[in-house]
């Protein structure tokens, strides 16, 4: 656990960004923060934390965006925000399919927490579950232990309104995005989207057999709608609206472009990975997605 006064002085050194390995503390508005993850694959050193998380202090308790990738990252999380607030995670919101989205709802259950999620995404975990805690036990190892599917205690179809104290959030589930569950959290006090994996900055998004390019992009939409002042992705450090319709937005219509002009000029999946994505190549992961991010799109655009 790291204490509030080391917070505090390295804030005052980097105004924006605390470390507490592996996790980055940045602050978003006031009483809100990113704990940001590394953009590196899962391992027994994340946890299985390599994504972004949301925190909001209310009067009444803290509510957690994502609660991390298993029981051990779930602690991890809890221990940095035990060195931003006193008040106890009373609610935690499941935003998509990811293992880092929801394999560490058992941990914060067990505190006490009622965790959310759109049902669309609780149907993908139990579909993907099985799968997820094996490829994580090849990654973690000893470190997945006590690490158990657990599902949401709320769901809901479209839409739901959480208030705890003083802080009102909606929570959105729009379409399938980069998985079949996946939901924005608008916070507007703040001006704040948390937006689970629907943004991804500074990392190349990955486009799984579990996404849909053509409605994520409508998803997409749907969160820029509300023009937050904050982005809190699902990979990368807090950011602005801008930023996420690059590395996101643009990105992905640049996807479903080249693609179809592939397939208008009778190209199959074999040349997909030749497309033009270098307006993205300065993002972490290029070389190791962008080339399967091509080949999904294609299989999903064949299928229209």
């Amino acid at each position: 656990m790291i204490p509030k006064l080391l917070i505090t002085a390295a804030a005052a050194i980097a105004p924006q960004i605390a470390t507490a390995a592996p996790l980055e503390v940045q602050p978003v508005s006031e009483n809100v923060w990113a704990l940001v993850g590394p953009m590196a694959q899962r391992d027994a050193d994340n946890l299985g934390n390599n994504a972004t998380f949301g925190v909001i202090e209310t009067t009444d308790g803290v509510v957690l965006i994502d609660p991390g990738g298993s029981w051990k990252g779930a602690q991890m999380i809890d221990e940095v925000i035990d060195t931003l607030t006193d008040r106890p995670v009373t609610h935690v919101i499941n935003t998509g399919g990811q293992d880092h989205r929801w394999l560490g709802n058992g941990y914060w259950q067990a505190q006490g927490a009622t965790v959310i999620a759109s049902g669309a995404a609780v149907a993908d975990h139990k579909d993907r579950g099985s799968m997820q805690m094996t490829g994580l036990s090849n990654f973690l190892g000893a470190e997945l232990e006590g690490t158990e599917p657990r599902y949401a205690d709320v769901t809901f179809e479209t839409d739901y309104t959480l208030t705890v104290g003083d802080r009102t959030l909606d929570i959105m589930h729009r379409g399938q995005a980069h998985t079949p569950g996946d939901s924005f959290v608008w916070l507007e006090d703040a001006g704040v989207m948390f937006t689970g994996d629907i943004v991804y900055t500074e990392r190349l998004l990955g486009n799984g057999p579990q996404s849909n390019v053509k409605s994520w992009i409508d998803v997409f939409e749907a969160m820029a709608a509300f023009d937050p002042a904050h982005i809190v992705p699902g990979h990368g450090h807090a950011t602005t609206l801008e930023t996420a319709r690059q590395d996101t937005h643009a990105y992905l219509v640049n996807l479903r472009t080249e693609i179809g002009a592939l397939i208008d000029d009778g190209g199959d999946i074999m040349d997909a990975p030749a497309i033009d994505q270098s307006g993205w190549s300065y993002l972490e992961q290029f070389e190791n997605l962008a080339g399967r991010n091509a080949q999904t799109t294609y299989e999903q655009m064949e299928w229209e």
